[in-house]
């Protein structure tokens, strides 16, 4: 049998190593377009920014050693331009000699990734300070050019996550950086009353931060002078990112006739088999499917396309191995920040037909006598049958252990009583003697069960809709001073079972302190008193003004 292989990254190497491993029977080939192989596109931003000390650490292994360990054969620089799969047959050209050979295959894998998008108007002309981040050879080019021109200004196009590790990396290099966001937040995939925060801390370390706009024009022959984006901004950079995002390379799959999916990527099944029999496709140019939803998804990251390689490298083999889905785990770190999210957000949630309760739980990470440092997390639920759907986590640290845990739970669908029964580490210098996590499931329990949370966007709609709302405010009157919700009534929760009578029982009731945790225990009060609907505002008062402030800035642009 002879395996032939497209690509050389994460998803092509895993499938050739682990068919290897499998048996010595096989021919094992591997073609690629590019220099390097096996190389982690993500360490890119931190290898510019210096944080990577030589980019020879991306890049640990090359053909040699694969053929040394596992006797595959890997062809860097040589382009497959042509498959005929009725044949199978393959036309690769050598692009040193330029020469061009026939090859043949038993088993053919499609391991080609994909391209970074190029917006307009920068896909109308070559300009030598303009850059993308896909490929080592992408990494040596900004080396070169940086150290030759010494660039003081950046513009980056597109906040997902190479945008923003770029834009903190050449902050962190000491250069004056703008980021035109064609959306209105950043990392559009993630809710926009999470990204606000991200978006507030940007400011804070002086990113120069332009949302709901696009770059319209551009001066300048072989460099790029001077932009201005449709909203008339101008923008005189000395080096450009585009960011701003990818497609899969189907080229060679759709010639062919392998199907392509909803997503656009090629579709698959759980083998990572196409629709054609003996074509693989693996890594980013596939697609993958949601663990909560099942249904096709697109989220290209190295840990998936090595899981998928695994997976087809097995069964070409005759291994049982399946692709079990993805939540589209993610996380990123920005200047202090790093930012988790997992499963579905709350407009995929509401989109996919979920009926859900929405938790904004704000709790230092670890002992704050030890430095513990501000945690927020949003974690939603079905109402339905208390399943916990998805979270997003910010923080200062210990974000990625949170992440990590609602993900596993997530897959083995846990349901929020679930998150409070989990034995989880404690001691001070980690965690809070009830984690982030374990407070996470007991309010969304009560809140399903009868203790209902109202979000700050909910009262906001509600109140402007004219609904008769009536709104507690249980801290201090210093602090209702300062900043407080619309409409509300300040009684302290020291007070509120005696002055309880002042209300009324019959009114919708949203009680609220500063974060969550003393409106929780007014909203106990009242309906321990006979009050018939008390909500209590998710996140507090920290987390309403948070949100007052988004939409002031989002209505302002």
């Amino acid at each position: 049998m002879k395996i032939i292989v497209i690509g050389s990254v994460a998803a092509g190497t895993s499938l050739a190593a682990k068919a290897r491993r499998n048996t010595e029977d096989a021919e094992i080939v591997v073609y690629d377009q590019g220099k390097d192989i096996s190389y982690s596109v993500c360490g890119i931003p931190y290898q510019l920014g210096g944080e990577v000390e030589n980019i020879d650490e991306l890049t640990p292994r090359d053909a040699a050693w694969f053929k040394k360990r596992y006797e595959i054969d890997i062809f860097t620089e040589h382009k497959v331009s042509k498959i005929n799969h009725e044949k199978k047959t393959l036309e690769v050209q050598d692009l040193i000699s330029g020469k061009t050979k026939e090859d043949y295959y038993d088993i053919l894998v499609l391991a080609t990734g994909a391209a970074p998008l190029t917006p307009s108007p920068f896909d109308q002309k070559q300009y030598d300070n303009v850059f993308q981040i896909r490929n080592i050879q992408d990494a040596r080019d900004i080396e070169t050019f940086s150290a030759m021109n010494q660039p003081k200004k950046a513009l980056v196009i597109g906040a997902g996550f190479i945008g923003l590790e770029m834009t903190e990396q050449l902050v962190r290099k000491g250069l004056e950086v703008t980021v035109v966001q064609l959306e209105d937040q950043v990392m559009p995939p993630m809710d926009p009353d999470m990204t606000f925060r991200v978006e507030e801390h940007m400011r804070e370390k002086g990113v120069n931060l332009i949302l709901s706009d696009t770059v319209k024009t551009i001066d300048g022959e072989t460099s790029v002078e001077k932009v201005t984006t449709t909203k008339g901004v101008t923008i005189e950079p000395d080096i450009v990112i585009l960011s701003a995002g990818i497609r899969p390379n189907t080229e060679l799959a759709k010639e062919i006739g392998v199907e392509i999916g909803e997503s656009r990527a090629i579709a698959v099944n759980k083998n990572m088999q196409t629709n054609l029999p003996d074509v693989y496709a693996v890594g980013d140019v596939a697609e993958s499917f949601s663990v909560i939803t099942g249904k096709p998804i697109y989220r290209p990251l190295g840990s998936t396309a090595n899981k998928m390689g695994r997976i087809a490298g097995d069964v070409i083999t005759g291994g049982n191995l399946e692709h079990r889905g993805v939540l589209g785990t993610g996380i990123f770190r920005i200047f202090d920040l790093h930012v988790g999210q997992t499963g579905l957000t709350e407009k995929e949630a509401k989109a996919e037909g979920y009926e859900v309760e929405v938790l904004y739980n704000i709790k230092p990470d670890h002992a704050e006598y030890l430095g513990g440092k501000e945690l927020i997390i949003k974690a939603l639920a079905d109402k339905k049958t208390s399943r916990i759907l998805g979270a997003q986590v910010i923080g200062r640290g210990g974000v990625d252990k949170r992440i990590d845990v609602m993900a596993t739970a997530i897959t083995f669908k846990a349901k929020a009583e679930d998150l409070f029964h989990l034995d989880l580490a404690y001691a001070p210098p980690f965690a809070t003697t009830k984690d982030p996590v374990l407070y996470t499931g007991m309010a969304l329990d009560n809140a399903l069960n009868r203790n209902p949370l109202m979000t700050p966007a909910d009262l906001v709609h509600r109140q402007n809709s004219g609904e008769l709302l009536q709104i507690v405010d249980t801290r201090s009157k210093k602090d209702f001073e300062k900043a407080h919700v619309k409409g509300a009534v300040q009684i302290p929760l020291a007070e509120l079972r005696e002055r309880s009578q002042e209300l009324d029982k019959s009114l919708v009731t949203i009680t609220y302190c500063n974060k969550g945790v003393t409106g929780n225990a007014a909203q106990n009060v009242l309906l321990n008193h006979g009050f018939e609907k008390v909500y209590n505002l998710s996140g507090g008062n920290k987390n309403y003004q948070s949100y007052l402030k988004m939409m002031r800035l989002k209505n302002k642009h």
